[in-house]
């Protein structure tokens, strides 16, 4: 058999980025089609948004792996460079605070930039001045700089990976517009543009805002809004005479790229003028059934009228910014054109019902050929090499991909590209799509609610705020206690002394049938299904490189019958694309039924007088799964527990879940229990040395790294298991505990030790059994217990100790029933 046939739709950076690297890797057999011109030898400019995109290229983000995209993209550009052409110019990034808020926000990003092995460095006002002479130093709180940060020359960069590409075998084919993908049996054939027929064995939409269009040929919700974005530049600067570098091309600048995110703003040198980049004004989707007769005046399809408008906020606040840009005028102003998604993240991967066709889609330029690189090496290597679970096409659930929550939320990540967004930031857009059958007893006793995914999700209950205990002393922080209470505090010790009632309602199940249920699952998974009815199983999903993809509960119901708890989307996307041959269904029944915790040392007296079977642990033992009636209603009770205490997973009918909760709370308030949220779920579960798939441990971990090689039958034989076997040792999912008391972090903090950076803390709360700060950092193997390192929180530093794996009840005896409260 020859080698696959590639076909790339799309030229601009990320498609010619993708073409460049699957050539490098020896695929040869790559053909690239673009809409617009395409002319080797020339630099190219199709029209969609790589041929006018400002290039900024800032690389310290919160996402690891969009830090990682932009560090190689910065790299690449930057060895592209030609005498007088440059596809990158490293002249630096400088981000200015003028809110107290902001210059914080810098010394959380330094950390970031830390944590990725991004050079930067926090600089007081005059620094920020000395590097960039036109602001107003007045204004200026202090700056975050980013040497290795500068400017991509996009169409310089498409037309050097294009001639490369070229040089190892690709065709590059402009003006071909593609009207059909052709199919047979399940798998992409080729592609059909108006006048010719390209056969193909793969085929990946790299078409930017076009890629939504593209998907809908193949039946695809490929989830981004075109947004029109606006973008000047200013007449002649006197002031920028002074730093000029005619040679650089379309990259003549010296001074850094600037960012004023406290007025949406951001700012380039282009030679002696300035251009400017607004984020300030009210989001303009694009008709792209208007496209074409919106832009007809304009240069390219992606740049529409500019509004003056909307503009005029932001030329009055950098005339005040830059005072020496008012002796100038506006002028070559547009509105471009670019993807936006409903979380910010790309969109990449294999249609899940279509062999062969590929996106990678509302890609920046700033992430671009990290993109590629990744996107190829899925394609030809059959798994990512880096974590994308941030940037899967599959990441959302059916609700998430509905045109009114794919515009709205698209629309407010637009409005937020600057804002200072806190971890734990209610959506405000798109609520109520999902929540549980007793939202409405939830919100009669306070419910906070935050969203995962698309459910309203109790956080707290302001109801228990007479519990909160003013002796229990916990750190007092403005940024840690934001969309956070001390009544997390109170749920989390009420349920370890007594009991908590916790919806799990938005915890995702399957049911899997079939007669080849278990064999289908047994291959999959790290341990074996094949047990008794009854018998429930922790297990994980790995990928083809033996890294966890996730972590699943398996209970076995009947001999055909298994119900999954599942961390999400992608996991049903997984296991269906490994169905192929076996007889089973798989189902989705979370939005058909309902999910109550119960767990603590007074669960077993809750809920006993209630149900239909005897629930001692002779008959209902841990990891074991029964069905019953509660108060009447039929259920299914899985003994297991997220919170390291006594309890079950009650799961019940959509239709019933009401009744069940007024049982179970009205039953509850004999034994003290307590309505309990999930930000007391976190805490219990980090006492307890529960790790959260996402993040603590990703497919970039092995199931030993992450600490749960547990869960792993030695046995057994599964998906992974020799390449598991294979893999070496990078690092480590340390439990560490703050020695100071006032210490406090959140998640994404650099770890140091001897002053070097060797990791990052993945999750951590407040713990008020612990009396401390406990958290997870994935760090270097040679930590061990004992072992003292430092975590920096914004600019201060705290010092904590690598502690055991669980801090509450290690020996696993609360969970079996075998002790009492913790006191």
């Amino acid at each position: 058999m020859g080698q696959p046939r590639y076909l790339i739709i799309g030229a601009g950076v990320v498609g010619s980025s993708l073409a460049d690297e699957l050539t490098e890797l020896g695929c040869t057999n790559v053909t690239v089609l673009d809409r617009g011109p395409l002319t080797p030898g020339t630099t190219v400019m199709t029209g969609g948004s790589s041929s006018h995109a400002p290039g900024l290229v800032f690389q310290t983000n919160g996402s690891r792996t969009m830090s990682g995209f932009a560090q190689y993209t910065a790299q690449k550009f930057a060895a592209l460079n030609q005498p007088g052409t440059l596809a990158f110019n490293a002249v630096g990034g400088l981000e200015v605070a003028t809110t107290p808020q902001r210059l914080a926000e810098l010394s959380r990003k330094q950390g970031w930039a830390k944590v990725a092995g991004i050079p930067a460095e926090l600089l007081t006002p005059a620094e920020c001045v000395a590097l960039h002479p036109l602001l107003d130093r007045g204004l200026v709180l202090g700056g975050l700089h980013t040497p290795t940060d500068g400017l991509a020359g996009a169409p310089a960069a498409i037309t050097a990976q294009m001639d490369r590409a070229i040089s190892r075998g690709a065709v590059f084919v402009g003006d071909q517009v593609v009207v059909e993908v052709l199919q047979r049996g399940g798998s992409v054939v080729g592609v059909r543009t108006a006048d010719r027929v390209f056969h193909a064995d793969v085929v990946i939409s790299c078409a930017g805002f076009w890629g939504a269009q593209l998907g809908e040929l193949v039946n695809l919700v490929v989830p981004l809004v075109p947004m029109g974005h606006q973008y000047a530049k200013t007449t002649a600067i006197e002031a920028l005479s002074a730093h000029r570098d005619a040679g650089r091309g379309h990259a003549d600048a010296a001074l850094p790229i600037l960012r004023h995110q406290d007025a949406d703003l951001y700012y380039r040198q282009h030679g002696d003028q300035i251009g400017i980049g607004y984020y300030g004004h009210r989001p303009m989707p694009v008709d792209m059934n208007r496209l074409y007769a919106a832009t007809a005046a304009e240069t390219m399809p992606s740049m529409l009228p500019f509004t003056s408008e909307d503009f005029d906020p932001a030329w009055t606040e950098t005339m005040r910014m830059l005072p020496d840009v008012a002796s100038a005028q506006v002028v070559d102003g547009f509105n471009g054109i670019f993807s936006f998604t409903p979380d910010g993240g790309p969109m990449m991967g294999e249609h899940p019902d279509l062999d062969g066709f590929w996106v990678a889609e509302a890609v920046w330029v700033t992430h671009s050929a990290g993109v590629a690189k990744a996107i190829a090496h899925w394609i030809t290597q059959g798994t990512p090499d880096i974590d994308l679970h941030g940037c899967d096409l599959g990441r959302f659930a059916d609700a998430q991909l509905q045109p009114d929550y794919v515009a709205d939320t698209s629309a407010q990540g637009f409005v937020e590209v600057y804002d200072i967004i806190h971890p734990r930031e209610p959506r405000s857009v798109q609520r109520d799509i999902a929540a549980s059958p007793f939202h409405g007893r939830q919100v009669a006793a306070g419910a906070v609610f935050h969203v995962g995914r698309q459910w309203e999700r109790p956080a707290w209950y302001e109801s228990n705020a007479p519990l909160v205990d003013a002796h229990v002393h916990y750190p007092v922080d403005a940024w840690a206690e934001r969309h956070w209470s001390p009544i997390v505090l109170a749920e989390a010790m009420a349920t370890r002394e007594r009991a908590g009632l916790y919806d799990m309602t938005s915890l995702m199940r399957l049911e899997v049938k079939g007669p080849d249920a278990a064999t289908f699952l047994g291959g999959l998974l790290t341990r074996t299904v094949d047990r008794p009815v009854g018998a429930v199983v922790y297990a994980l999903l790995l990928d083809a490189r033996g890294g966890v993809r996730s972590d699943v509960t398996v209970a076995r119901l009947g001999d055909n019958h298994f119900q999954l708890g599942i961390n999400g989307p992608l996991d049903i996307d997984w296991l269906r694309r490994h169905r192929r041959g076996d007889e089973v269904t798989i189902t989705d029944i979370t939005s058909s039924t309902c999910c109550i915790g119960v767990w603590g040392p007074r669960a077993r007296d809750l809920v006993a007088p209630l149900c239909s079977i005897d629930l001692r642990d002779e008959t209902l033992g841990y990891y074991k799964a029964a069905k019953a009636r509660i108060a009447g209603v039929d259920v299914t009770m899985l003994r297991i527990s997220y919170v390291g205490e006594l309890g079950w997973e009650i799961y019940a009918d959509n239709t019933d879940g009401a009744t069940l909760w007024d049982r179970l709370a009205e039953a509850g308030k004999s034994v003290g229990a307590v309505l309990a949220g999930r930000s007391a779920l976190d805490v219990l579960r980090l006492e307890k040395g529960y790790r959260s798939w996402g993040h603590d441990m990703t497919t970039e971990m092995t199931p030993d790294e992450a600490g749960i090689g547990f869960a792993v039958g030695k046995k057994h034989e599964f998906l992974g298991k020799e390449a598991l076997a294979q893999r070496p040792t990078t690092c480590v999912l340390q439990t560490v505990v703050a020695v100071d008391p006032d210490a406090i972090v959140l998640g994404g903090e650099p770890v140091a030790a001897d002053g070097a950076v060797i990791g990052h803390v993945t999750s951590a709360a407040f713990s008020p059994h612990v009396g401390r700060t406990i958290a997870y950092v994935r760090v270097s193997p040679d930590v061990a217990v004992g072992d003292k390192v430092t975590i920096e929180y914004f600019n201060r530093r705290f010092d904590f100790t690598v502690s055991e794996p669980v801090l509450v009840d290690p020996a696993g005896d609360r969970i079996k029933g075998l002790t009492g409260a913790v006191r």
